[in-house]
């Protein structure tokens, strides 16, 4: 049986960048190789993207992002530059191999071009630039198929406030919120603070709108910390998120696969090391994880309903992880947000849920390339000409 090739995408230029070599680490560790033949195509903190010579090999996002911040994790200036030309062609993807250090150009004839001859490509993309429909979208033009959700889905689920716009429509249970263009709110920061004021109660949640892993996100009690959060927002992202906080909330988590009949795991609860689940409590200072989480069997059936209907209001595709606070005294549920291309390491959150709930890492792979080349297929039925 002939092998497909996967071309493995990873690195990227957002802040989870470190994430998502730990990711990829998995997934090259655990795709079988008597079915697939893997091919690592990593992108650059500047955004180049390159054929690596070897994929990463450590699991452990701690480990990563701590080579990371003693300058460890960078790698040389690649030779073998890979291009994806937005249109479809037999070779989707190529190679560009140069014969020494200096960037040249496509033109020059020193360079050696080559395609990759993909059959699925499989993006390991955390944030902007990957998760958020960029890679989707020329992916798309170039007709390939690959893993996971598509333009649509992928921008919503990385806009927090589209997301919400979308859950309400839906009807599906959301916390209050205020949404913050940065330009208003560096003209205007007192008439900003006052509606917020107005509008919520402390205390409250300040994130980017199109961020993930908790980055550059402040939990807020008065005025003056409101300000100090709108300003480390400010720094990443364009558009604010203001949510108000869930008295005494706990962390539920599902995870869903599937396309167009999209299956729920068994829920399960995160208690974070910190004072909420922020960038160090994901991943340098460990978290308790419990699964199945600790809640009433209606509960549990309730949020996973709930999760494969989120799932289905932004047309999500392949797989996903759909987070949710419950009131601890309340017992009222809200629908957080949805994660397109959740943290992949075995030992993530998705891949727990569903190990726990039956399917073992390696078959979550498969089932992922499956519903890739499925999605696929599906879609070259369509008519492009009237």
């Amino acid at each position: 049986m002939k092998k497909l090739r996967v071309g493995i995408i990873y690195g990227g230029r957002s802040g989870e960048h470190e994430v998502s070599l730990a990711s990829a680490a998995a997934v090259f560790a655990h795709l079988d190789r008597a079915k697939y033949e893997a091919v690592p195509i990593r992108i650059e903190r500047d955004g180049r993207w390159a054929l690596a010579d070897e994929p990463p090999t450590s699991s452990s996002a701690a480990e990563v992002i701590e080579q990371a911040r003693l300058g460890h994790a960078h790698p040389a200036r690649p030779l073998r530059e890979v291009h994806m030309p937005p249109r479809p062609s037999g070779d989707t993807i190529i190679t560009i191999e140069r014969p020494h250090e200096r960037l040249s150009t496509v033109a020059d004839d020193r360079a050696l071009v080559s395609g990759l001859g993909l059959d699925v490509v499989f993006p390991v993309l955390h944030g902007p630039y990957g998760e958020d429909g960029s890679v989707q979208g020329l992916l798309e033009l170039a007709n390939v198929a690959y893993v996971g959700s598509g333009v649509l889905a992928s921008a919503v689920g990385m806009d927090k406030v589209v997301a919400k716009l979308v859950f309400a429509a839906r009807g599906l249970p959301i916390s209050e919120y205020v949404a913050v263009a940065r330009r208003r709110w560096l003209a205007e920061p007192t008439a900003v603070v006052a509606e917020i004021v107005e509008r919520l109660a402390f205390p409250v949640f300040v994130k980017p709108a199109n961020l993930g892993s908790s980055v550059g996100i402040t939990k807020a009690s008065d005025v003056v910390s409101l300000e100090d959060g709108l300003r480390v927002a400010a720094a990443f992202d364009r558009k604010i998120l203001v949510e108000a906080a869930v008295p005494d909330a706990r962390e539920i988590e599902v995870a869903v696969i599937g396309n167009d009949e999209p299956e729920a795991s068994m829920p399960g609860e995160i208690v974070p090391s910190r004072e909420f689940y922020d960038y160090d409590a994901k991943y340098l200072t460990p978290s308790q994880e419990i699964i199945p989480a600790p809640i009433t069997p209606e509960q549990a059936d309730e949020v996973r309903g709930l999760a494969v209907e989120a799932f289905r209001a932004v047309d999500a595709a392949g797989f996903a992880r759909v987070d949710f606070l419950l009131g601890r005294t309340s017992g009222a549920l809200y629908l957080n947000e949805i994660n397109t291309i959740p943290g992949f390491t075995t030992i993530s959150m998705f891949a727990k849920l569903w190990a726990a709930s039956g399917v073992e890492y390696p078959a979550l792979l498969d089932r992922l390339v499956a519903l890739a080349s499925e999605r696929h297929a599906e879609k070259q039925k369509l008519r492009t000409t009237v």
